[in-house]
């Protein structure tokens, strides 16, 4: 099982070392480490160039978190890939538990794990919404991500398959492609913490748009409309699509944002009219 790493940072130089030192500090080493500097101005790849040579670095214009994620995904080397935010870091033995979980389950293509939450510098205990599991976790993922990007080894197939990350969506792309990934492919979960996951600055997406849910909605709705998924696992999705809907489309007028009214209201109403509910059995 030969791994590349791929991290992406945007001006996250006092967090980006940590994140580097923690794979470099595996007791399982992977075999190629690629940081994707995203436009940053922090002088990132100055630090990286001169820190740490051997690693490869990859610069390009600020495009986002699913640009650069995607632009290190085709640079790899190597056919499993790691997925690690700048922001987070490893437990040492993550790298060695995956590979022991893969050769365990061979037949797996994306291995993720439990993992610790640290908030301005505290540790908080995740909500039970907030619960990782196995197995075909499709409905598990509809309410919101399920999979952290940093838990994650996925097979460079399984990525070119589903398009890997959507690189229109400003946020949850994370979302979207466990949705697109999950509803096709089970995943094998390792039920104990192997990253450590840092919340609280300033400069985190889930804090800089209103509505993340509208993002969530959008990935929901173009899943649905590609008409990809069984029965069961569409009746599951109109639902959830229906109850975000709901809420966003109350907070919106309640906001007064006409723009979020405008382009979700039609949907709202597409949804409910393709729940059509079954006619009872005539006697």
């Amino acid at each position: 099982m030969r791994i590349s790493v791929i991290i992406p940072s945007y001006n996250r130089i006092h967090t980006l070392t940590r994140a580097i030192d923690s794979v470099l500090n595996q007791d399982s080493k992977v075999d190629e480490i690629i940081i994707v500097d995203d436009g940053s101005t922090d002088d990132t790849s100055i630090h990286i160039s001169r820190t740490y040579p051997d690693i490869k670095l990859i610069r390009q214009s600020n495009q986002g978190v699913s640009a650069a994620r995607n632009a290190g995904i085709k640079q790899a080397s190597y056919e499993w890939i790691a997925l690690l935010d700048s922001d987070d870091s490893w437990m040492p033995d993550k790298i060695d538990s995956i590979r022991q979980a893969q050769q365990a389950q061979p037949e797996y293509l994306l291995f993720h794990s439990d993992e610790i939450w640290i908030r301005h510098g505290v540790r908080v205990n995740p909500m039970n919404k907030h619960q990782k599991s196995g197995g075909w976790i499709f409905q598990q993922c509809l309410p919101l991500c399920v999979i952290s990007p940093s838990a994650a080894v996925i097979h460079r197939s399984l990525l070119q398959s589903v398009a890997c990350f959507d690189e229109t969506l400003p946020a949850c792309e994370d979302y979207d492609l466990w949705l697109k990934i999950c509803h096709q492919f089970p995943v094998s979960y390792i039920d104990r913490p192997l990253i450590t996951k840092y919340g609280g600055h300033d400069d985190q997406l889930s804090g800089q748009f209103w509505g993340m849910d509208r993002f969530r909605i959008r990935s929901l709705h173009r899943l649905i409309q590609q008409q990809e998924l069984n029965k069961e696992q569409l009746v599951a999705a109109r639902s959830m699509l229906t109850i975000k809907l709901e809420i966003l489309l109350k907070g919106a007028m309640k906001h007064k944002n006409t723009e979020v009214i405008a382009e979700f209201t039609p949907m709202l109403e597409q949804v409910q009219k393709s729940i059509v509910p079954q006619s009872s059995a005539s006697c």
